[in-house]
């Protein structure tokens, strides 16, 4: 056991812990609730550790997931096991489509990592395969939010940047707040205590 207290900041293509917390703030502050949605995950689903994460952490609230992957990258079975074993819905897709993402709640993009393979021959024959564009968002749920861990390479046009339902700038923001919530708690810094003492944050 550790003497001191141990953030996991990433575990390689495993999970992200403090991604997954920034990530439940952020479809609770635009859904209001994070019970009962839909939840579609896209690209790299096989090395993608905040997905994994994802999973993990909304077994309590009843998602139904959507796996839209090449088969290269397809969600692990470990993890589809896991959502069987927990009752958690998922579907399959292998199109990444206007219609497809029509029922999304949320739209959770992730890059194809290049660091993760070992033949480049593969990766150049994947990286472009699931690029989101402004006009496939015509149809989408008014709640509908794209979400994104970051950094992005081509996964999201540039034209989708001013569309009302992005969101992963602002997503990307709330990281701040949720890893500040981390340091004070393994800190023991309580919120009585930084509003009692403003030098805690100056």
């Amino acid at each position: 056991m550790a003497p001191v207290p141990i953030v996991n900041a990433g575990d390689g293509a495993h999970m992200h812990p403090s991604q997954c917390l920034l990530d439940l703030y952020s479809i609770y502050k635009t859904q209001g609730t994070l019970d009962n949605l839909n939840i579609y995950l896209v690209g790299d689903l096989k090395y993608g550790r905040t997905v994994h994460s994802l999973i993990m952490a909304m077994r309590h609230f009843n998602p139904t997931f959507h796996f839209i992957a090449p088969k290269e990258l397809a969600m692990p079975d470990e993890y589809k096991e896991y959502c069987a074993k927990n009752n958690i819905r998922y579907v399959e897709h292998a199109e990444f489509t206007e219609d497809e993402i029509a029922d999304a709640d949320i739209l959770y993009m992730t890059r194809v990592q290049k660091e993760r393979f070992s033949d480049l021959m593969e990766y150049e024959r994947v990286k472009n395969v699931y690029i989101l564009r402004n006009a496939m968002l015509s149809h989408v749920k008014p709640n509908m939010k794209i979400m994104h861990p970051l950094p992005r390479v081509n996964e999201i046009a540039y034209d989708v940047d001013d569309n009302p339902h992005a969101y992963y700038i602002q997503q990307a923001k709330n990281g701040l707040f949720a890893r500040e919530a981390i340091y004070c708690y393994c800190l023991g810094i309580s919120l009585d205590d930084i509003k009692k003492d403003k030098t805690i944050i100056g």
